[in-house]
């Protein structure tokens, strides 16, 4: 199994992928080849760590001042 990140491209009104060519020599795929794809989406940071957000109990606030007392 090969593994490749691609981006997906307007296409229509479909979203399209291209495989690079480094790949298609390597796997042989042909033109109107029947091929499985496996889809694994990348998540952006900002997407992560907002789902952290909801797990603090904590206000920021109160969180610093207890911060500061172990400096004290």
């Amino acid at each position: 199994m090969t593994e490749a990140e691609c981006t997906t491209r307007k296409w229509g009104n479909s979203i399209g992928v291209i495989i690079p060519k480094d790949i298609v020599e390597e796997e042989h795929i042909e033109e109107n080849e029947k091929i499985c794809i496996t889809i694994k989406k990348k998540h952006k940071a900002k997407e992560f760590f907002g789902m952290l957000a909801g797990q603090w109990k904590k206000p920021a606030q109160q969180l610093k001042d207890e911060m500061r007392k172990g400096w004290q």
